[in-house]
């Protein structure tokens, strides 16, 4: 395994876990004075992001007698210069009889398939604030302070997005911000998993709810006309560069690097919910059903899971680790039905 450090000061630290590296530096940092911030009011966050081939986390490991489901969970944004590669995963598919993909909700229109309901006006060019306002127009007086100094840093001087609804300028300046923090929102272990899959041939069961839209045109119509809520997605989004970029940074890392202990111990990823609710919470999004969408999705992997692991001997899958995780993840439903349910370092 090989980690390339962007500061030489803390070579040393690399054979160390994620979570004493984080505990060393915190140490150090205690007896160094405190730095002042930069001229735009936003501290640059130091946490060093890994890079080359890493092994990324270890699997759970779901039992029902002699029948095993073993799930990955992913994450994103992941270390831009990360190469992932799993001897357990490509173990376990060699062995599997079924892979459950999880694809979540999509659309279906003329103009194609959309993963979310968000991506659709960025597709039709509908992300244009109504009657041609600006985002300085839509938000407070103090946000877009805030977004003038985060835009100066992370996107430039493109004056397209001061256009732009305040959802997908959250998007855009989130996109950039990872970007420039070396993390990458586009990273997947679907080429990995793809692969194996192409060469021991399991059954694969994909999970999707597809909603259909026959016109797309009087829905175009009809969404540049509609206000929608999306000050808190705004605001939230902008907080979390402000704030969030070293934990990030430190999530990803302990994903890369399968430092469990560091993964579960961090705060949570951003979540999206006032973001996407600004949209499936609109007229549009409850008229097709968006909400009830995501219900039903969720049903159908926990039906595809208890089909699995009745029938298979060895079952692979993938949840995002906010599925996964958590009060009301997966993993927690799967042990309330009677599960045996096995954390990797268990």
């Amino acid at each position: 395994m090989r980690m390339t450090m962007l500061a030489a000061a803390l070579g040393s630290m690399i054979a160390l876990p994620l979570h004493a590296q984080q505990a060393n530096m915190q140490s150090a940092d205690a007896n160094l004075p405190a730095q002042p911030l930069p001229a735009d009011g936003i501290r640059t966050a130091a946490t060093v992001v890994v890079t080359g081939e890493q092994p990324g986390p270890g699997l759970w490991l779901v039992r029902n007698g002699s029948h095993d489901l073993w799930i990955l969970g992913t994450l994103n944004p992941l270390p831009a210069g990360m190469q992932w590669q799993s001897k357990q995963v490509e173990q376990v598919i060699a062995n599997a009889q079924e892979v459950i993909k999880m694809r979540g909700v999509s659309l279906k229109a003329d103009v194609g398939f959309f993963k979310s309901l968000m991506l659709l006006p960025s597709l039709l060019g509908a992300r244009k604030n109504p009657d041609g306002k600006s985002l300085q127009q839509v938000v407070s007086p103090q946000s877009y302070a805030r977004w003038k100094a985060l835009k100066a840093r992370y996107i430039g001087s493109d004056g397209g997005v001061e256009k732009w609804r305040p959802l997908f300028a959250a998007q855009e300046l989130y996109q950039e911000a990872m970007k420039k923090s070396g993390l990458d929102n586009s990273k997947s272990v679907w080429p990995v998993v793809n692969e194996a899959i192409e060469t021991h041939h399991p059954n694969v069961t994909v999970v999707k709810e597809e909603i259909v839209i026959k016109d797309p045109k009087p829905l175009l119509k009809e969404w540049s006309k509609t206000t929608l809520d999306d000050i808190a997605c705004f605001d939230n989004t902008m907080t979390r560069i402000e704030t969030d970029l070293d934990a990030m940074r430190a999530r990803a890392n302990a994903w890369a690097t399968g430092d469990m202990a560091a993964l579960q111990s961090l705060p949570p990823a951003y979540q999206w919910e006032a973001c996407s609710s600004a949209i499936t919470e609109a007229g549009i999004g409850k008229r097709l059903g968006f909400g009830d969408a995501n219900q039903k999705v969720r049903a159908k992997w926990m039906d595809a899971a208890d089909a699995a692991l009745n029938k298979n001997a060895v079952t692979f899958a993938t949840l995002d680790m906010k599925d996964l995780l958590g009060a009301n993840g997966f993993l927690a439903k799967l042990k309330a039905k009677g599960y045996t349910v096995l954390a990797p370092d268990e």
